[in-house]
């Protein structure tokens, strides 16, 4: 009897403890990992949620940079730290909902395994060629594309990127046969494209926006739900093809186990910073459409991404090597 009031009382301490650590949050710095090297799109937008979060919750938030794997290896230092709300993690399409429906050895369960608490928002991509191209709007690529018979390629940042999947969704729901040509990174394929090498790219409108205002490259289509604010005139897919939407994303995760608590002053914090219309903006430049989902809409909307992609890699049977 007494070792069961002892054991009670050990399991009430801990819980009284838990929660008034939890009311008490944060009273360190936080720790977000972003997946991949410095200096890339992921990073800037890594950088900016950093800097909003900590001014909104009133305490230091720092980047950790952990490239590797396709975003897999940091993906995996944030799923596996300590569930105390001192390390949060920059989640993707590539580390969550793509990767292992194309045989990547995932080292975690994107479900179990994570506490997703927001859905930062979506990039669409852009199907992009040079200023050149005889196509001059999205229609006439297709038709120009149907012509070639195969003879069309388009580059992208690597099998398994958005913008490979985006590409391989348009063939699929075009009735087109084009060439991949996968590049490491979307810079050398944005080079390949303007030396001529490359009939077209599928890439973020972050990275193509310089390009296109310095006039060397148009825009014929977005993939995204719909059009983007800073590329009015420039069409989506759908508009043409009902059902051709194909976005990355972005949204900010913890380990699983996240006491309820700090997983609700996070969503709260962060609900804030996604409401600023200024961080909304500066977001939107790096081609992102905000959207700041919070954790029931994030997980609803992952399980739709799952099943949208699973259907385009199994008719395309891609498999990473």
């Amino acid at each position: 009897m007494n070792i069961l009031r002892h054991a009670l009382l050990a399991v009430g301490i801990a819980v009284v403890s838990t929660s008034a650590h939890a009311d008490n949050y944060p009273e360190r710095p936080i720790r977000l990992i972003v997946p991949f090297s410095p200096g890339g799109t992921t990073d800037v937008i890594g950088r900016l949620v950093a800097n909003a979060l900590e001014q909104d919750i009133g305490q230091t938030v720092f980047v950790e940079n952990k490239g590797g794997a396709g975003s897999i290896l940091g993906t995996d230092l944030g799923a596996k730290a300590k569930p105390d709300g001192y390390t949060l993690v920059i989640t993707n399409g590539a580390a969550i909902t793509t990767g292992h429906l194309l045989g990547q050895k995932i080292p975690y369960d994107s479900y179990k395994d994570f506490t997703h608490i927001t859905l930062l928002g979506t990039f669409p991509n852009g199907l992009i060629v040079r200023t050149n191209h005889p196509a001059k709007d999205f229609k006439e690529f297709l038709e120009l594309a149907r012509k070639a018979g195969g003879k069309y390629n388009y580059g992208s940042a690597g099998v398994g990127s958005a913008g490979f999947l985006t590409g391989e969704m348009l063939k699929q729901k075009a009735n087109i046969d084009m060439t991949h040509v996968p590049y490491k990174g979307t810079g050398p394929a944005m080079n390949d494209l303007l030396g001529g090498q490359l009939d077209a790219i599928f890439n973020n409108l972050g990275v193509a926006a310089t390009q296109f205002r310095a006039g060397n490259v148009r825009i014929l289509a977005v993939s995204g739900a719909k059009r983007v604010p800073a590329f009015p005139d420039v069409p989506t897919m759908s508009e043409t093809i009902p059902g051709m939407v194909g976005e990355a994303w972005f949204g900010v995760s913890a380990p699983a186990g996240l006491p309820a608590p700090v997983t609700e002053k996070l969503q709260a914090s962060l609900s804030r910073v996604m409401g600023n219309p200024d961080f909304r903006a500066k977001l939107a430049e790096q081609g992102l459409t905000p959207m700041g989902a919070p954790q029931a809409e994030f997980i609803k909307f992952l399980r739709e991404e799952e099943d949208k992609w699973a259907s385009v890699i199994k008719a395309a049977n891609i498999k990473l090597d």
